[in-house]
């Protein structure tokens, strides 16, 4: 740990911070919270829980996405000359919050910007889901009225990945029926209250999971996560087209072997497949 007597360098310093259990702030967050000249939080409150955890007590500015263009720019100024950190209540700060225009600012300013990564929502509900993790696409929270919500479902179910995004436990039936409607047939999670005592990650149809939590209302942060749409095995036809248009490039194993890795089908069989046609 760095003694807390040493001044950090000025400039803008992006803090994560625990997203539900005080235990998962990291020893390096700690000591810049600790060395900083004043921390830009989005409410006092949250924050002075944490520093209180920490046993460290340093000026707090309020910093959200009511505040005035030139709030921002008297945090910039003052960057110039000492070491300002910002954080969210929970996670990462700029993951769904108004923070990047500060980033913004301080680098147009030349400011000199440092992010310290942590804790974060999106991934420990990913991790948590037993989704497909190998792509992902995170968009924030859902619209809150039906049309538009169900038009951003449908605009980002023709992505092959898993979608993450926020949801408010009022809003979480309504978006879950959306989906059902939208993306039928999906996987798809819900996590709530990560890294707490009451922490949950269910999984299962979004029919399913609209009743549960129609009878059982939700409390506390969540994050939705909807799976990639189902893989349609290519049919026979198909898979030999594509044989045929990289036999005029590749060699019949190269061919079969690439055919195999995208359609899952058999290499082997694939194989006999290309000479066969090589040989007509």
């Amino acid at each position: 740990m760095t003694d807390d007597s040493a001044t950090l360098s000025p400039g803008l310093y992006i803090v994560a911070t625990p997203i539900g259990n005080l235990g998962d702030i990291t020893m390096r967050a700690a000591d810049v919270l600790a060395r900083c000249d004043g921390i830009a939080c989005e409410d006092t409150r949250v924050t002075h829980k944490l520093m209180r955890h920490l046993g460290v007590s340093k000026p707090l500015w309020r910093y959200d996405d009511h505040s005035a263009p030139n709030d921002r720019a008297r945090l910039v100024e003052s960057m110039r000359t000492r070491a300002v950190a910002l954080v969210s209540d929970a996670g990462m700060p700029l993951v769904s919050d108004p923070g990047y225009r500060l980033v913004q600012d301080a680098k147009e300013a030349g400011v000199s910007v440092t992010a310290l990564p942590g804790a974060n929502a999106p991934l420990t509900a990913l991790a948590l889901s037993g989704l497909p993790n190998d792509r992902f696409l995170f968009a924030g929270f859902l619209p809150p009225k039906g049309k538009a919500r169900r038009d951003v479902l449908a605009e980002l179910g023709r992505v092959r990945t898993t979608l993450i995004f926020f949801e408010t436990a009022p809003r979480l039936v309504k978006s879950l029926s959306a989906i059902a409607e939208v993306l039928p047939g999906r996987a798809v999670a819900v996590a709530r209250e990560l890294t707490k005592m009451f922490e949950e990650c269910r999984t299962g149809t979004a029919e399913d999971l609209a009743a549960h939590y129609e009878a059982h209302p939700p409390k506390g942060e969540i994050v939705l996560l909807v799976g990639p749409p189902l893989e349609e095995a290519p049919s026979e036809d198909e898979a030999e087209a594509m044989l045929r248009e990289l036999l005029e490039t590749e060699k019949a194993s190269r061919a079969a072997a690439e055919v195999a890795r995208v359609t899952g089908l058999d290499r082997k069989a694939l194989y006999a497949r290309a000479m066969e046609l090589k040989g007509e």
